[in-house]
Order: C-alpha cells, then structure tokens, then sequence
C-alpha cells in the first residue's frame, strides 16, 4: 500500500502533514488527525511513514556547519587558477560559479552561462545569464569571462591549468550578456573544461585575492590561510534555491584519527576522505554514515626521468612490477579501490583502455631490472607523507617486497605540512595524490604533455604532445579513443609514474547532514557540498 492507494489523499493533505511533522506534532497527535478524516489506523502508519521520508528529503534553511579536510597549507588560495588543494576547491566552489557545472552522473549543465554552443568546436558562444551580480554588487556581464579565460594565459598569474589554457587564443565581448571563445583547434571538450574549479569566474580587474568577490553562494567572512575560513548564506544569490546554511566553517586536520574522532564527538559534521581503517569505527557509531565515491582519484608512485635513479628505464620498470597492487587493495586500502593499470583513466571513464592489462606482481622480474639498472644492493629513499593519500602504507609494501630480493627502500617519512611545495615534483622518488579529472584531454594536459605543470616523473615526448592535439579536435568518438587507448599504453610504458589502484573517496558525514551526493569531481560532492546540503533539526 502507498499514499497513492489511500481513498481521497490529497497533495494538499501530504502538504499539512509534512508541516505539522516540521513544527513537531507528535506522532499520536498525527494520528489522531488522520483518523478523524476517515484514514485507517493501517493507512495512517503509511502516511506517516512516508511524510517523514518526504520531510527528511526536503531542504530546510538555517544553521552552521563545520566540515574538515585533510590537507592546507599557508599557500592557501581564494584565486581559483591557483586552486591545488581540496580545501581551495571548496572555498572556491562556495564563493565563485563556472560557466558550466557537472552533474552527478558525469552530464554538463548551464551555471553562470544560458548556453554554449559552436557548429565547428573551435568558436565557441557563450549567452550568459542576465541579473547576476558579485558579492560587491557588481553586475556580471561578459567582460568578466573574457578576463577570468585570458588571465590563464598570463605566465604572472601562476594558473595551474595554463596548459589546457593555451588552446585559447582568444575571448571578446560580443555584448554585455555573449561571449566568443576561440580555440587553436577543435575540443569538443569545452563545456567540460569550463567545470572544472579553475575556471571559476572572478571579476574583471580583481588582482586582491585577500578576500573572495564571486557570484557564489556564499559571501567570504574569514580566510586564515592554513588555519580555516567561514563562508556566510548570500541572499542576492542568482540561482532561486540558495544556499541553505546559514553559515558553514572548513578547515584540516590532516591526522586521520582526529579528524574522525573530531566528527564523533560532534565537533565536525563532515569528516572528508577518511582512511579505510577509519571505515569500520565510523559506521559502527550511531549517527554516523558514508559517502562513497569511485571517480578516479589515485596516489601514485612517481620516479622522475631526469634524475638517479629514475634515469634508469630499468628501475622505473623494475619499480611497477614490485608494486603488489593486490595487496595495496587488500591491506592498505581494506578494499576500497580498483586495480589499476599505471596510467590516470580510470575504468569508469568511457575512454578507459580495457585492453591494456596491470603489471602482475613479479618480484624476480623486478629484481632482474634492478640488477640490469645497477642499482640493486644500493638505499633507495622514497620519499611518503600523511598529506599523499595512504601513501606510507604502499611505501612500507613496497619496502617489504624489495626486501625479498635485496632491494633497499628507505622510506623518508615527511610531515603534511609543506609536503606539496618542497616534495611532490621535486624528490627523486616520492608520492602523489591526483584528484579524480573529468577527460582523458585534461588528465593528459596537466600531467603527461612535456609542458605540463604537474609532469611528476618528468615525461616527456613530442609524439605524446602531438596525438594531444590530435585526440582533442577529433570529434569522431572511435578514433578518439583510438588515439587515447595508444596514449594510456604509452603513459604506462614509458613514464615514471606508477599507479596501482584507483582509490574510492570515503567521506564520514553526521546523519544530520541531508542533500550530499557523489560526483565525478572528486568528494565532498566535487567540493561543492556547502551550496547544495542542510542541516536537519
């Protein structure tokens, strides 16, 4: 039986049902008012049952929310084009807007643009919404697309995504409320690279960044770089369901334990990319649940070409069949991941090459290639930190397995502060934590191309940089993935990045918390859960 089945029910009566429950009726009272109007006492339970589902699904406004990650710095931004940690992707989602959004299920939706549309894939128009304004009460216009896209191609400006950038060649103002976007060649990518954090839109003009002046959600009240930030409801906010906090508080705590025990005690309500052998306490306390998501993010292995012993093709294949990605899955993950093939497209990604199988763990195999590289016998440092993912424990399997055939691993355990400015990209041989990337184009771009900000191994090929550009103005989808299937190959063969498995993203959220969702961006629901979730009193 359902409301359906209940003879005269009315949305009308489901609607003072759902009010009384949310002004707190007690359920004897509820049921006293359903049997006077002729409901059963079997039909009443229904009712009531479903109300409360309905109600626990509907947004309410009000209330303060502290969620913490596990990673800041004192290099913490509030400029969305020099974004790189995930404590700045959710500063920048609450207080800025893209052009484009991606939903849950990997689909591009209109944010700050009416349309975007292009009859070649090289020009581009972009109609923007009209009667949106910034924090300061600016009135946004065209003018600011143009200046927030072109800024990523101003070497001062540092932004981490001027690689992709560079296909730009041009933005004009084609009116207040149209924009042309030019490209070098055809990307039918385009409205997907627009979602990404970086190319959120700022004011024409802003060079402070001291402070956040978005079209966001939410208005900037506190920003301690390193220490945390406060965000609170903006109420001229362009989309007609605003924010439903009032409020909400992000900071880190980069120690596992704490930050879960932070959320048990109620301190927190968000507890983000928990480790897994934090799961099981979690969800055995009361009030507490998961949210799991599976999109691609990865820590990785990473030797750098242009150094000893990276230089040695031998010890970075050597290095990938030592890697026991079984029992990285087993043991260090509890399970939670996906065996991987050395390279970034993960199996949900339409153009995940199947074909291109993971090294088996070979220690013998290893050993030969460490002998043939000259470099078995000697103390290899790998440098692993908290800040990198699970980092420390792949490094202690890989210390265990090079121990077995006389391979010396000295792991150089770091602090998280500062790990990603003096370490990752610098250390001959250390780790990095890559959030999931939404195109093969853009996980190439920023990691694999020769002049990629973040080459962590140093990779560099001409043949690579030109099926990049190939792949990108191919707009037929089998000889695209034709291209990348070629590109995944050549990234596991020949870079030194090692990638044993995909890792599922596990954030522990108090049941009080109602509205997050997964999405393809990453946790936290892309970094964007403070617009869209509530509090339920």
């Amino acid at each position: 039986m359902s409301n359906r089945d209940v003879t005269n029910w009315t949305w009308t009566d489901q609607t003072a049902l759902e009010d009384a429950l949310r002004r707190g009726a007690s359920r004897r009272d509820l049921m006293r008012m359903l049997v006077a109007g002729g409901v059963s006492l079997a039909a009443g339970n229904i009712l009531l049952g479903g109300a409360g589902e309905a109600l626990a699904q509907t947004p309410t406004k009000g209330g303060h929310m502290k969620a913490a990650g596990w990673s800041s710095s004192t290099a913490d931004t509030l400029d969305p084009a020099k974004a790189s940690l995930s404590t700045d992707y959710v500063r920048c989602c609450a207080y800025y807007n893209r052009l484009t959004f991606m939903e849950e299920d990997g689909s591009i939706k209109m944010e700050l643009a009416e349309s975007i549309e292009s009859r070649d894939a090289t020009v581009w128009t972009v109609k923007l919404k009209s009667g949106v304004t910034f924090h300061n009460g600016k009135t946004f216009t065209s003018a600011d697309v143009v200046f927030s896209l072109m800024r990523h191609l101003d070497p001062a400006v540092g932004s981490k995504v001027n690689s992709i950038a560079k296909q730009i060649v041009g933005v004009k103002a084609v009116d207040a409320l149209t924009a042309e976007i030019r490209l070098a060649a055809a990307n039918a990518d385009l409205p997907t690279i627009l979602a990404m954090h970086h190319f959120m839109i700022i004011a024409e003009g802003t060079t402070d960044f001291s402070n956040a002046n978005g079209t966001g959600a939410f208005r900037s009240k506190v920003f301690e770089p390193g220490v945390r930030s406060i965000g609170e409801r903006n109420e001229n906010y362009f989309k007609p369901q605003k924010a439903n906090l009032d409020s909400f508080e992000y900071f880190a705590i980069p120690d596992d334990s704490a930050r879960v025990n932070a959320l048990l005690s109620g301190d927190i309500q968000i507890a983000s990319s928990i480790k897994p052998q934090s799961i099981r306490l979690a969800e055995s306390r009361p009030g507490i649940v998961l949210s799991k998501t599976t999109s691609g993010n990865y820590t990785n292995l990473n030797a750098r070409l242009d150094m000893t012993p990276g230089d040695k093709s031998d010890f970075v294949e050597g290095l990938k069949f030592l890697l026991n990605r079984q029992a990285i899955q087993r043991s260090a993950l509890r399970g939670l991941a996906e065996i991987a093939n050395d390279q970034p497209i993960p199996p949900t990604n339409p153009y995940f090459n199947a074909d291109l199988k993971p090294r088996a763990f070979d220690p013998d195999k290893a050993k030969a290639l460490f002998q043939k590289a000259g470099v078995l016998n000697q103390t290899i440092p790998i440098v692993a930190s908290e800040a990198a993912s699970s980092s420390i424990d792949m490094a202690m399997i890989v210390q265990q397995a090079g121990a077995g055939i006389g391979m010396k691993f000295d792991i150089q355990r770091v602090p998280s502060d500062g790990y990603w400015s003096k370490y990752w990209l610098k250390a001959p041989v250390h780790f990095g934590n890559i959030n999931p990337r939404p195109t093969p184009d853009i996980l190439f771009s920023l990691l694999y191309a020769s002049d990629a900000p973040w080459n962590e191994s140093q990779f560099k090929s001409a043949k690579f940089d030109r099926m990049l550009l190939e792949a990108r103005g191919q707009l037929d989808f089998a000889k695209r993935k034709a291209i990348y299937n070629e590109m995944q190959v050549m990234v596991a063969n020949e870079a030194g990045t090692a990638i044993p498995v995909f890792i599922s993203n596990v954030d522990a959220i108090s049941d009080k918390v109602k509205g997050l969702r997964a999405n393809p961006l990453g946790g936290q629901m892309g970094y964007a859960f403070a617009e869209y979730v509530w509090l339920q009193r």
